[in-house]
Formats: structure tokens, C-alpha cells, sequence
């Protein structure tokens, strides 16, 4: 497992401004692991901003694998050898920040290797590699690189073996192995059913930037694709496992990894004790926006359901979102919650492909290293597709008008496009944008935005943002319970459906992701919101009046992407606290 480059992990710090000496001298201790990444995994080394690597394809041999490992040990030698000579604190601290990337990096590669099977998703690999490429916000010049990229992932040019290919021969090195856990099978059944919307999405994308020459290669590689998935239906399915939990000590490391930092059975108890609380505290809520509307009933759960009805549908989606924003910013303004950049947000619908990838709203971060005007992008999934024979699921949870006032503070402002827009504007040191990221502190801020601007919400924008944080607590329980076996899917999927009132495609898409999607991911939000809220309290509770809550906000954006721990050593020493 490389460096976990994942949607929110793909960051990188640039300085608009002269950076710090010791900003530099740190740089140039991170670029270490970043030529490791750039070298094995060129599309999300891209994806950082690093310059020369669009025509760049990874590679799933096992040789290359082996290659990443041992570059990755020589990068952490290298990088114990300067830890032991280096006199600067803030330098030192990225080190040891560099340090623990690597060497968990290498664990959990070693890991894997001795544990799971090999199993790869070739077409959606592809449609990211040429998603990356094909973009309103790359330059012309840099488009004409996913053609060259799509030969070569279908081994349309001398020294490059078909992805799907290669995939199939990894998978069958190892297929001996009894003893090697099988990919779940659900995982692979979707998989298998969503193949055709990441290669249509190819297609659909050199067609709308008019790249020509690449329809006999999309054909060579729709081929090439067929026969490893006829080689999964044969080999692989059979041998996939009924159940999807991991292995402990897989699931272990996907929390640590992710940032949650207590025992998963802890998560589980803290959050089923924050379940019922919000619960409670949407009763009188739900019951005072009942009377308001003149409803009969005042269950949080049938308001909600009703609040749902009112769906704003098609072209009005963007306007509406867009408009919601300011209504957001002006409360930011009016509260002085947090200084707002200047520029318009990015946001947009999703293409099918995108919603096959990414079935939950997301903000598609900007290009952060090297950065010539990108920005970051709000995107909105709008259906799930489904298996063969199945209709597609369609969303309500987040085209109803008062959701979008907690969606727009957690994926917009204050929330994650303003973590990003401070990345570009500010710039910290590499060490701390890439690699000292984790999930709970980037979805713990998205997270604690709706909190600070919920106050200040209508009725019913209130009710749907604790709807939302009860959300995140059922997630922070049903994922560690689900992989522990406390609680069976079909109950999972009703508390989802039935008391957090999600639609089927997203009690689905939730459940995929505990499952298979991102084991352990999921809980980082609810995790991520409660250490925030304790260094808020600590901060505010020693400072007394003297707290001002847009220094507070402004400061933990100032640091980029820190973890917890780190991140509250940083306020204590800011606030003259330690």
C-alpha cells in the first residue's frame, strides 16, 4: 500500500509568498518520499501537482511492488539518518511526521502481502488515470496526455503490458495460496456491475474535450477489461468470501491509518451514546418546526421525511446550492466565525461514472503543489448505479432545500473548500500537508462547520444538520460493529433507513462503505468532530473571554492538514497555553 493518496490525502502545500527557511530545509526532507510516490504511483503524484508524470501509468506487478519497497526503506533510512542531526524543533517534528508515513506505509503493505489475495478494479483504475487528465481546470496542453495514457494502460506502446492484464497475472501468482483471504464478494459483484460506467465515462470524456484517436484503444482496453473480469467471474467469485468483515488486524491499521486514535469498540460505545442525545435533542426540534408547518405529526423521523418531499430538481440544483453559499458566508461574515476568501466556490453535478467512483457528495480538491489558479470543486451525485437487471437507486438526501445549509458550511465554507483555498494561499511545509494528513482531522473539520453554523440556521436547517451529525455517529458505531459481527447488515440498514431516515441509495452507499468501500474510514468524521470539540472547550475554558472564536477557526486552517495530537500541542503553544 502506497502512501494513502486518497481524494482528501492527495494534498500538497504551495506558498504564494516566500516560504520559511525551515519550510524549505522540511521540503526538502519530504521531497524524498515524494520521488518514491512520483516513481510508483504517477497519477496521484499528478494529483499532488508534481510537474512531469501526465503521461506517467502505475503499474500492479508484484516486481514493481517490490521495487516500492525497497525504495520506501531506503527513503526511511535516509530519513532516521537526518532526524539524528537535525537541531531545528518544527524541522524535526516533520521528520518524525515523514518517519511514521514510511514506516507505516511499509507495514501495511507487508501486511496485505501476507494476508489478502491480490484484487484489482482495472476500469476504474483507468477512468481515474484519465479523469485526472480530462478536466475543465487542466490545461489544453496537458489533456492531449490522457491519450498517451490510454495506450498505455491498454499496451498500445512498446514496454507496457496491459493494465487488466497484469492484474490477472498478479491475482494468479498468488491464487495457490489457500490460505490468502479472497476479496468480498459483494465488492467484487459491483464491481463487475459498474465496469461499464467508468469505461463509457472514458469515452464520454476524450469525446467532450475532443481528444482524437482514442476509440481503438478504448476498444482494446473494453477487450481487455472483458477478459479479466471473465477470469474474476471464473476464478475469483467462486473463492470470494461471504462475509465482508476484514481481518482485525487489517481493520486495525485502516483506523490508525485514518486517525482514529481509541479502540474501535470504544468509538462504538462513545457514538451510540451521542446517537441517543441527538435523538433528543431533535425531538422538540422536530415537534416546535411541526406546529410552524401545521403538521399533525412530530416524530423527528416523519418531518424529516417530509422536509424531503421539497426537492429541487434538475437545472435549479446549482443555483440553488450557489445561493445557499451565500446565505452561509453571510452568517460567517455577520458571526465572525472565520475569514472567508474572496472568489466564488466551484460546484457542479456528477457525471454517472463519477457517481459509480464517488456515490456521496464530495469536494474534488484543487491542484495544491505547483497551483496556477485551480480550485477546488463541489461535486453532487444524483443516482447509484446498480447491479445487472436492477433499477438505479436515486438519492433524496441531498437535493431538499434545508439540507443544503449543512452541506454547504461542511463541503464548502467554512468547511473543506476553505481547508483547501487555505493550502494555496498560505502554504505549509509539505510534510504537513501530505503526510501528516489523516481523515479525522480534514472530515472532523467538515464536521464541526455545520456545528458552528447550525446555531444560526433556520428551524429546519437545524433539524436536517443534526439529522446529519446523527449520521455520523451511526457511523462511527455500525462500522467498527459490523466488522466486529454486533450488528447484521439488515439492522445496519435499518437504523440507517429507518431513524437516521437516509434514502435506499444512501443506506446503501454507506454500507458499501463500511463493508468494502473504506473499512474504518467513515468513523473519522464523528471522531474527528469530538477531539476539535475538546481542544475548543480547552482553548476557551483557559482563555475565558479573552477566546475569539474566528482566531480559534483561523488558526487551525493556518496549520494545513494536521492530526489531533499535533494539532492541539500547536494551539497550546499559539494561545501561550503550555
Amino acid at each position: 500500500m502506497m502512501f494513502r493518496l486518497t481524494v482528501f490525502a492527495a494534498l500538497a502545500a504551495a506558498s504564494v509568498a516566500a516560504a520559511p527557511e525551515w519550510v524549505d530545509k522540511s521540503n526538502r526532507n519530504t521531497q524524498l518520499l515524494l520521488d518514491v510516490t512520483a516513481r510508483f504511483s504517477p497519477e496521484g503524484a499528478g494529483n499532488l501537482g508534481i510537474d512531469g508524470l501526465d503521461d506517467r501509468i502505475s503499474d500492479p506487478s508484484r516486481q514493481q511492488q517490490e521495487r516500492m519497497l525497497a525504495a520506501t526503506r531506503g527513503a526511511l533510512d535516509e530519513l532516521r539518518r537526518r532526524l539524528k542531526s537535525e537541531t531545528d524543533p518544527l524541522v524535526r517534528q516533520d521528520l518524525e511526521i515523514l518517519i511514521d508515513a514510511a514506516a507505516r506505509s511499509i507495514a501495511e503493505t507487508e501486511m496485505e502481502r501476507k494476508l489478502k489475495l491480490p484484487y484489482f478494479n482495472p476500469a476504474r483504475t483507468v477512468f481515474g488515470g484519465i479523469r485526472a487528465l480530462l478536466d475543465d481546470q487542466i490545461k489544453p496542453e496537458r489533456r492531449k496526455a490522457a491519450l498517451v495514457r490510454l495506450n498505455r494502460y491498454a499496451g498500445m506502446e512498446q514496454g507496457y503490458k496491459p493494465i487488466a492484464t497484469a492484474a490477472e497475472e498478479r491475482i494468479r501468482e498468488r491464487l495457490k495460496d489457500k490460505k490468502l483471504i479472497a476479496p468480498y464478494k459483494g465488492e467484487v459483484e459491483e464491481n463487475l456491475a459498474q465496469s461499464a460506467f467508468f469505461l463509457d465515462g472514458i469515452g464520454q470524456l476524450f469525446a467532450k474535450y475532443q481528444i482524437a484517436g482514442y476509440q481503438d484503444s478504448l476498444a482494446t482496453l473494453k477487450r481487455q477489461v472483458a477478459a479479466y473480469e471473465d477470469f474474476v467471474r471464473q476464478e475469483i467469485l467462486p473463492r470470494a468470501r461471504a462475509t465482508f468483515q476484514e481481518h482485525p488486524d487489517l481493520y486495525a491499521a485502516a483506523l490508525r491509518g485514518y486517525g482514529v486514535d481509541i479502540p474501535a469498540a470504544a468509538l462504538a460505545k462513545t457514538a451510540r451514546a451521542a446517537f441517543a442525545e441527538l435523538q433528543a435533542e431533535m425531538k422538540p426540534l422536530a415537534e416546535k418546526l411541526a406546529r410552524e408547518r401545521g403538521w399533525a405529526f412530530t416524530d423527528y423521523r416523519k418531518v424529516i421525511a417530509e422536509l424531503k418531499k421539497e426537492q429541487i430538481a434538475g437545472e435549479a440544483i446549482l443555483p440553488h446550492y450557489r445561493e445557499r453559499l451565500k446565505q452561509v458566508e453571510a452568517i460567517a461574515r455577520e458571526r465572525k466565525l472565520v475569514s472567508l476568501p474572496a472568489r466564488d466556490a466551484r460546484i457542479r453535478l456528477a457525471s454517472p461514472a463519477e457517481t459509480a467512483a464517488s456515490p456521496a457528495p464530495n469536494m474534488r480538491p484543487p491542484r495544491l503543489l505547483g497551483n496556477t489558479g485551480e480550485m477546488g470543486e463541489f461535486v453532487l451525485p444524483m443516482n447509484v448505479p446498480g447491479k445487472a437487471g436492477e433499477q438505479a437507486l436515486r438519492y433524496d438526501d441531498f437535493t431538499f432545500a434545508a439540507a443544503s445549509w449543512s452541506l454547504a458550511a461542511h463541503e464548502l465554507r467554512p468547511g473543506h473548500e476553505m481547508q483547501f483555498a487555505k493550502m494555496v494561499e498560505r502554504g505549509v511545509s509539505n510534510a504537513r500537508a501530505i503526510f501528516a494528513f489523516n481523515s479525522t482531522n480534514v472530515e472532523g473539520w467538515g464536521l464541526y462547520s455545520e456545528a458552528i453554523v447550525l446555531p444560526y440556521m433556520p428551524l429546519e436547517g437545524q433539524l436536517v444538520s443534526l439529522s446529519f451529525r446523527l449520521l455520523r455517529a451511526a457511523r462511527a458505531f455500525l462500522d467498527p460493529e459490523l466488522q466486529m459481527g454486533t450488528v447484521t447488515l439488515e439492522e445496519a440498514r435499518r437504523i440507517l433507513e429507518v431513524d437516521v431516515v437516509c434514502s435506499k441509495a444512501m443506506a446503501k452507499q454507506e454500507t458499501d462503505r463500511y463493508t468494502f468501500r473504506a473499512p474504518g474510514q467513515a468513523t473519522s468524521y464523528f471522531h474527528g468532530y469530538v477531539r476539535l470539540m475538546e481542544l475548543r472547550k480547552e482553548i476557551e475554558s483557559k482563555l475565558g473571554p479573552k477566546f475569539e472564536a474566528m482566531r480559534f477557526h483561523d488558526f487551525v486552517l493556518d496549520q494545513g492538514l494536521l492530526p489531533p495530537g499535533l494539532l492541539r500541542k500547536a494551539a497550546l503553544a499559539e494561545f501561550g497555553l503550555r
